[in-house]
């Protein structure tokens, strides 16, 4: 099954996160399918940028999101 989730970029105490299309059996880091956006807590306001209609493209084809990828898209809609 393909999750929609957060993977980690960036240093120690420096994260930053990308959301990524990735088989669910996978490492959090590992090869994902499609980098679909990312997102940077550490700046002021959060930087969250997303490919929405890619994201709705693998929902349609039965991806599931995460609950961290779901609450970043609902704080951005």
């Amino acid at each position: 099954m393909v999750k929609i989730r957060l993977a980690q970029t960036g240093t120690k105490n420096r994260r930053q996160y990308r959301i990524v299309a990735i088989e669910e059996a996978k490492r959090r880091n590992g090869r994902s399918i499609e980098i679909l956006g990312h997102y940077n807590p550490l700046v002021t306001p959060p930087h969250l940028v997303v490919q929405k209609d890619r994201i709705d493209h693998w929902i349609g084809l039965g991806a599931q999101l995460t609950p961290g990828v779901k609450k970043l898209l609902n704080l951005n809609a």
